[in-house]
């Protein structure tokens, strides 16, 4: 009775929901902050007006496109899932504001859902090659590696890494956008800041917080099959490091005073990512996993911000 009951929510204009709902907006509006700070990060100021707007409207499409392609090509596990009765309700994490995978809950059509996420593709790749085409090659490669991560759900630990590269390409993309010939060693300590961000911050202490539903599903994430020990050990060495690529990125930059700047990202890596990192080696549970998720959600926002503020001084 429950899921009648659920449709009834959705009708009309709010219907709307289950789409970013199916795209995890909430939580992906946050992770588009990645491109930005990326950008102005190198240039240390503004794009020109026409990268800005293109810039935009393209990295939302592409974040939008990349998370509705998740749920597409894991339909048939989270119908599992579902069937199962371990999908999360709303309102636990930041990824599920609105409602877990819509379509495997029957909230939302298959067919429904591909056109949502294709359309959304083709405004990418459309803004993609107006800035670089170096963009439209980043963000097809993102596509495909999201698609190999979700297949990987039973096969290997070693998906982590491919999410890991998916969340660093937005970042990388938008600095191709500004400047089609940027620093290797910048866009280096760039991939290693957001991968390693990705591994301790998001894609490990979620999989720490479903590791008993996936035992009895039978996939092979790393908590699964390394433990959670090692696995929250493997948390504490990535998240140690992501301050110290952070740095390095800054001084790489094309910020005007990239100490001092660089001393306040410094300061929201130790509060976003460090003491709920700490807590997390200290309880090893599944609130201090989620609470790791949360906050460390917010990190490409707070470097957002920080470049933002030197670009007010």
């Amino acid at each position: 009775m429950a899921e009648p009951a659920l449709q009834c929510e959705f009708t009309g204009i709010s219907r709307l929901k289950l789409f970013w709902a199916l795209s995890r907006t909430s939580h992906g509006l946050l992770d588009m902050c990645a491109p930005a700070f990326a950008a102005l990060l190198w240039l240390g100021d503004l794009p020109p007006a026409r990268v800005i707007l293109i810039g935009v409207l393209t990295t939302f499409a592409g974040y939008t496109a990349v998370y509705a392609l998740n749920d597409l090509v894991d339909y048939r596990i989270d119908k599992e899932k579902a069937s199962a009765g371990v999908l999360a309700a709303p309102g636990c994490d930041i990824d599920g504001v609105i409602v877990r995978h819509p379509m495997a809950q029957g909230l939302l059509s298959f067919r429904e859902g591909l056109a949502w996420a294709v359309a959304w593709a083709v405004t990418a790749l459309v803004g993609a090659f107006l800035l670089n085409p170096v963009c439209v090659a980043i963000f097809l490669g993102g596509c495909a590696l999201e698609a190999l991560y979700c297949r990987l759900w039973r096969i290997s630990p070693y998906r982590t890494l491919a999410s890991g590269v998916v969340k660093t390409s937005g970042a990388l993309a938008a600095v191709f956008a500004v400047d089609p010939q940027p620093s290797g060693l910048f866009l280096a300590a760039l991939f290693l800041t957001f991968f390693l961000w990705e591994l301790g911050g998001q894609n490990i202490p979620n999989d720490l917080m479903d590791v008993e539903e996936d035992r009895r599903l039978q996939a092979r994430t790393l908590p699964v099959r390394c433990g959670v020990e090692r696995s929250v050990l493997i948390v504490a060495a990535a998240l140690a490091a992501v301050p110290v690529f952070t740095v390095i990125a800054f001084h790489l930059s094309g910020l005007s005073q990239p100490g001092f700047f660089a001393l306040l990202a410094l300061a929201a890596c130790l509060w976003l990512l460090i003491w709920p990192g700490l807590r997390l080696l200290r309880d090893k549970d599944r609130s201090a996993a989620m609470q790791l998720f949360n906050r460390a959600s917010y990190f490409p926002a707070a470097m957002l911000a920080v470049v933002t503020m030197h670009w007010l001084a």
